[in-house]
């Protein structure tokens, strides 16, 4: 059982601190963790990645909103076109042979911790403020969509592309668009959570219970501290945060 809960426990500070700081989704941390340390079937150990995403995600966006570094209107527009295209996303890469893309959210994650240390986005919020109103709502759903699918398809990396989507393509400030970023994932770890229980059951409650409340503790530490960073100080910590878990679940993937 303490074997059991210290690997719950770094499970989720990995994703604790990629959700806080990051918006990364959960799932591409402790999935890993659990199947290679604890032997859980994938099934399970997705489902109870996705569970630990809920609260995490939920209490990062709070933390990030009463910040002010939440774009809610846009981030509904996008969160509803990301599940409407991880449902397009899926039944097209049913009808297509397998292929080994089983780490692209994990080489996503340490390719854009480099991109965050190398070349920082120091995009201000008045420069964000000034796009169009209806070109950003376009670009929302179309980018929205392009996750979705991508997501869908591959079967992993929503919270990498949204960020990397966000700040690249819809030039979003670093802030805004992790807890834009973590809204999303509440909402898309829910529904991911709900569907996976419904269908295969209730995985390990402790292993459930160690995981949830870990990712939720270190989700709120790390978004209370990235709100109150600068930006250039953000943008070092979520490229070393980034960088060193793409590593280290590489590291695991091939343990």
């Amino acid at each position: 059982m303490i074997y059991k809960f210290l690997i719950c426990f770094i499970a989720g500070l990995g994703a604790g601190l990629g959700t806080g700081f990051a918006g990364m989704s959960a799932a591409a941390v402790i999935s890993p963790v659990l199947i290679t340390f604890l032997g859980m079937p994938a099934y399970d150990a997705v489902g109870i990645a996705l569970a630990s995403d809920v609260l995490a995600s939920a209490v990062s966006a709070y933390t990030y909103g009463k910040n002010k570094n939440l774009d809610i209107k846009n981030g509904l527009v996008m969160m509803f076109s990301v599940l409407a295209f991880t449902l397009v996303g899926s039944f097209v890469a049913s009808l297509v042979p397998n292929s080994a893309m089983g780490n692209f959210s994990v080489g996503m994650t340490f390719l854009l911790g480099i991109k965050f240390i190398v070349k920082p986005v120091m995009t201000t919020k008045e420069t964000m403020l000034a796009v169009d109103p209806k070109k950003r709502f376009v670009q929302s759903l179309v980018c929205g969509s392009l996750v979705g699918f991508i997501c869908g398809f591959v079967g992993a990396g929503g919270g990498m592309m949204m960020l990397l989507i966000l700040t690249s393509v819809l030039g979003y400030e670093l802030k805004t668009a992790v807890g834009t970023s973590v809204f999303i994932m509440a909402f898309t770890a829910f529904t991911g959570s709900v569907s996976h229980f419904a269908i295969g059951g209730i995985p390990d409650v402790w292993c459930l219970i160690f995981c949830i409340l870990s990712t939720l503790l270190w989700a709120r530490i790390a978004a209370k501290f990235a709100n109150k960073a600068a930006p250039a100080t953000l943008n070092r910590l979520t490229g070393v945060v980034l960088t060193v878990l793409g590593a280290v679940i590489l590291i695991v993937n091939h343990f």
